[in-house]
């Protein structure tokens, strides 16, 4: 994994990465000269502003698709900040990082891209792709016996994956069982900040 793909793990003090090797874990300051002078403290912009950051961070993806997400978001009944929450939780490739077919969303992106997986029997490789409930994702037979499925049973027997999906090891598919709630989503950051931020 490349130095940069830890700077914001270290910019926000937070792990936000899969890596085991995370430096946040070592040096929990920002980086640069100045990183050890300690902690600015945040404006209500900035802490907003900082919530937002982090959650890109998280799932990987750029500010036009996340700005996106809240336009479509504040269109629906409900809680603006949930809807966001199961729009990032219910994309494709989180999806396949959260079953534990991939040790990180990154990976998962790339398996996607590279047309590993079938949704309900179709080819799909967009990884920013939406599920919905009831959704099936198969791995291709022909792609079964590569190197990230080796000793499947193995890897997902201890792994516990979310209650709003479900793993079938006989026909290597998994299944959105329904949308998942605030509780089953990431934590790391605070979804009502994100919405003020863009409501102003």
């Amino acid at each position: 994994m490349k130095k940069n793909t830890h700077k914001a793990c270290r910019r926000y003090g937070l792990k936000l990465c899969q890596s085991d090797k995370c430096p946040v874990t070592r040096r929990s300051y920002p980086p640069g000269i100045h990183g050890v002078k300690g902690k600015k403290r945040l404006t209500e912009y900035g802490t907003q502003l900082r919530e937002k950051q982090i959650a890109k961070a998280i799932y990987g993806i750029r500010e036009s698709q996340f700005h996106n997400y809240y336009k479509k978001a504040i269109k629906q009944k409900g809680d603006t900040g949930q809807i966001i929450q199961q729009f990032l939780e219910m994309r494709l490739d989180n999806v396949v990082f959260r079953v534990g077919l991939a040790k990180s969303r990154r990976q998962a992106r790339q398996m996607v891209s590279h047309g590993l997986f079938l949704i309900n029997g179709k080819k799909v490789n967009i990884p920013s792709y939406q599920l919905k409930a009831k959704d099936q994702i198969t791995i291709k037979p022909e792609k079964e016996k590569v190197k990230n499925f080796a000793e499947l049973d193995k890897k997902l027997e201890k792994y516990a994956m979310p209650d709003w999906v479900s793993f079938d090891l006989k026909t290597n598919t998994a299944k959105i069982l329904n949308k998942p709630s605030g509780d089953e989503s990431e934590r790391i950051f605070d979804p009502r900040l994100i919405v003020e931020f863009y409501s102003k």
